[in-house]
């Protein structure tokens, strides 16, 4: 069976040399049907392209060009271009038509026929790529000398209050600034903006603003809170033997909560229990469980005592601490106060069932009794009722970026029944304000919230480029670009961000609606688009955004998690790093924020710097290499030793 298979792929290249005219004549035929359709699927979009800026007209045209090309299956031609030694269309993407028009230009030559004309192309292989790099030019600045790829950063909240920071992330790399107007206020964001604007002197480096809106994410709503109980426990060997006592901060003032660096606790007290306490003096108490523990103080600052303790202890509100008689000073108690109750959670495993409701109350973890009967089923509030309307039974949800999944059993009203279908092994705790998606759900809500909408006036007099969150349809991009009209002369560029699996679905009529504004491009969202459309299908949508988004000359970014470990913990898995180097071919690479996020920024612009000369979108630039110099260099000294120990080659 293998041989016959092999046989068969070896055939067709026997029968074009024996009959190549032939061939050229069939590819021509499939060539000249490819050009038909394109220029026909133009024709029915006049209407379309009239309404685009004049700068992109071209752009809208080859964009038509290439839908129209790609909604034929041409694997087979392109074999059969390829058995015939000329371009197999694998890369026309940034001009369509005149890459058809070259290939028919030479199988005309191939069969004598040298006198037809060629249907007029918007662009030329050159001018497609000096449109991309126009537009991404307007919309994200120069490029830097040493790569072409710019990198997109977001902020942290600490850049309102470090300059230092902002200025480093500029001289590290950063050619955009991206601020989150999901998170902060306008006054953090004016701050984080004024820092750029110094650092831009100061680096004498240029770096664009992004501002992101929102847009309706929906998200969990609020959760009960947990108990006010702190654990506080020593550090222990494998033996469980104390190798480092709990230390412990006692403190009288209302700021103690900000004191916490190098401590494993912070307890407010009162300042009658703290005078006239020494290094080596002990307090005692009973924790939660009624366990007798005891804190020996090693040291007395002016922010409080400083204590240890070797043993696990459980700490709430009202904990009273006893200080022995001591030397001149009486017995004393004092009350521990201020400890937060912690962050509420859900805990859910495969074959739980959550309800999710349009109600503000509070979310509630389920209730069973000792024999393991449900008496209360977990509920968690929705912070967009609205989008509740219309989900229908058998449809997916997911929860935390995926990592909550399951199945609506049934609707009622403003309330979606969810049996959880898959989590973590040992099951994960659902927390406020973690993303609610629909993926199999048709859910009509507009781009832009009212939130967004105040957000605007700020964005549009600040920002360079606005992103534009959730996009569904090209009315969102239409609603958009009309406010940012009422708004300013000089509206800021859009960057619009693909994250939905109807936003994925409409991009070509997007990016048309798009055109209408002088700048634009097109953010990869990979995260949500993961959870929309399935973590399987996300490499093959993310080809197809930028194959589409190169067609319509448009910048694209590549975003969400990026390097993201080197940025949260300071090592980068293997496979990130290869991420890092695929996303070469897009214009923008985004880095989000973390705690080794200047490492995570040097790291990205040297794999950038490196990939440049040897990767041009989808097509490999073959650079000289030097593991092929070393080759050649390496049979010369075989061949010069040879000679030297008289074995001369004849």
């Amino acid at each position: 069976m293998e041989s016959s298979r092999n046989a068969a792929q070896v055939l067709p290249l026997v029968r074009h040399e024996l009959t190549p005219a032939r061939d050229f004549l069939r590819a021509r035929r499939s060539l000249m049907g490819l050009r038909e359709a394109m220029l026909d699927l133009e024709i029915r979009n006049t209407a379309a392209l009239k309404a685009v800026a004049p700068q992109h007209r071209v752009s809208a045209r080859n964009l038509i060009h290439y839908l129209a090309m790609r909604r034929q299956d041409l694997r087979g031609l392109q074999v059969e271009l390829a058995q015939l030694g000329m371009s197999s269309i694998g890369r026309a993407e940034a001009y369509a038509l005149a890459s058809v028009n070259n290939i028919i230009r030479l199988t005309d030559r191939m069969v004598g026929d040298r006198h037809r004309s060629a249907a007029d192309a918007p662009c030329d292989h050159a001018a497609g790529g000096k449109l991309l790099e126009r537009n991404t030019r307007l919309l994200l600045g120069a490029p830097r000398r040493d790569r072409a790829v710019r990198i997109m950063v977001t902020m942290s909240s600490e850049a309102a209050h470090d300059y230092t920071l902002v200025r480093d992330l500029l001289q590290n790399g950063m050619d955009c600034m991206r601020i989150n107007c999901a998170h902060d206020n306008p006054s953090m964001w004016s701050a984080m903006i004024r820092h750029l604007h110094r650092a831009r002197v100061a680096c004498k480096k240029d770096c664009a603003i992004l501002m992101d809106l929102a847009g309706p994410k929906i998200r969990t709503g609020t959760i009960e809170p947990g108990p006010a109980v702190r654990k506080i426990r020593p550090s222990r060997d494998a033996y469980g033997r104390v190798t480092k006592p709990a230390r412990i901060l006692l403190s009288a003032k209302r700021t103690a909560g900000a004191l916490s660096a190098g401590v494993d606790a912070v307890l407010r007290i009162d300042r009658k229990l703290l005078g006239g306490l020494r290094r080596g003096d002990t307090l005692r108490f009973l924790d939660t469980r009624g366990r007798r523990r005891r804190l020996n103080v090693a040291a007395v600052t002016r922010d409080g005592v400083l204590a240890e303790m070797d043993r696990t202890a459980y700490i709430t509100n009202g904990t009273t601490l006893c200080r022995p008689r001591l030397r001149k000073h009486p017995r004393v108690t004092a009350d521990v106060h201020g400890i937060a109750p912690a962050a509420g959670s859900i805990y859910l495993s495969s074959g739980d069932t959550l309800i999710i409701s349009s109600e503000p109350a509070a979310g509630t973890p389920a209730r069973v009794d000792s024999t393991g009967r449900v008496l209360r089923v977990a509920r968690v509030p929705c912070t967009l009722p609205i989008a509740l309307v219309g989900i229908k039974v058998g449809e997916r949800v997911c929860l935390d970026d995926g990592l909550i999944s399951g199945q609506v059993q049934a609707t009622d009203g403003g309330e979606v029944w969810v049996r959880i279908e898959q989590t973590p092994p040992r099951g994960a705790h659902l927390k406020a304000d973690k993303g609610i998606n629909f993926p199999d759900s048709r859910i009509d809500l507009p781009a832009i919230t009212e939130d967004d909408a105040k957000n605007l006036a700020f964005i549009a007099k600040n920002a360079d480029l606005v992103g534009l969150s959730f996009v569904n349809h090209e009315r969102d991009v239409g609603s958009l670009i009309e406010r940012l009209k009422k708004l300013t002369d000089k509206p800021p560029g859009i960057v619009i961000k693909i994250e939905t699996r109807r936003g994925f679905e409409h991009l070509p009529a997007i990016l048309l609606s798009a055109m209408r504004h002088s700048r634009f491009g097109v953010m990869i969202a990979r995260g949500d688009l993961a959870v929309e459309c399935g973590y399987e299908r996300l490499a093959e949508m993310q080809e197809e955004i930028l194959w589409i988004c190169e067609a319509a000359h448009c910048p694209a970014i590549w975003a969400t998690q990026v390097l993201e470990s080197l940025a949260k913990s300071g090592i980068p898995s293997r496979a990130e790093i290869t991420d890092a180097a695929m996303s070469q071919r897009a214009e923008c690479v985004m880095l989000n924020k973390g705690p080794h996020i200047i490492a995570a920024l040097r790291t990205l612009d040297h794999i950038l710097q490196r990939m440049d000369p040897h990767q041009s979108k989808k097509s490999s630039m073959l650079r000289a290499l030097k593991l092929a110099q070393d080759f050649e260099s390496a049979g010369a000294s075989r061949r010069t030793s040879k000679t030297t120990n008289g074995s001369p080659c004849h």
